[in-house]
């Protein structure tokens, strides 16, 4: 993959029509993706070598995002508070320039905001998936 701007990762949010719209959430300045799985050990005493004993593809994956930056417009604020309280689920996107879109329920776990006197308000937000993700390459 060759280098990509940062400016172009984005999590857009589902409007749960059909077909689903998505819209970008915010202006983002920071984020991350970060891709999880966890491994099965079934490493026993009866093992005779130092190397562990794992199951693949048998433990839980999940993915969160986190990012930060200014809401440009009041629904964008609006739609990402709602869910925080509400507790919803969404459809959300990310897309990750040069490599694919992730797409499928994410749940909004953190929300905060912060803002220096000479600067604009910021958000910093975490989602974390809640179902299946699908992966479409770039």
């Amino acid at each position: 993959m060759a280098a990509q701007k940062g400016r172009s990762f984005l999590a857009k949010r589902g409007d749960a029509a059909s077909p689903e719209v998505f819209t970008t959430v915010g202006a983002f300045r920071t984020n991350t993706l970060t891709i999880n799985k966890e491994t099965v050990d079934v490493t026993t005493k009866d093992d005779t070598d130092l190397w562990r004993a794992r199951i693949a593809n048998a433990g839980l994956r999940d993915m969160r995002l986190s990012g930060g930056g200014v809401f440009k417009n009041s629904t964008q604020e609006k739609n990402v508070r709602s869910d925080i309280f509400g507790s919803i689920l969404h459809n959300y996107q990310m897309v990750v320039p040069g490599l694919g879109t992730f797409e499928g329920p994410f749940d909004i776990t953190n929300l905060e905001y912060s803002g220096d006197h000479d600067d604009a308000v910021m958000f910093q937000c975490t989602w974390e998936s809640a179902g299946t993700i699908a992966f479409t390459a770039a």
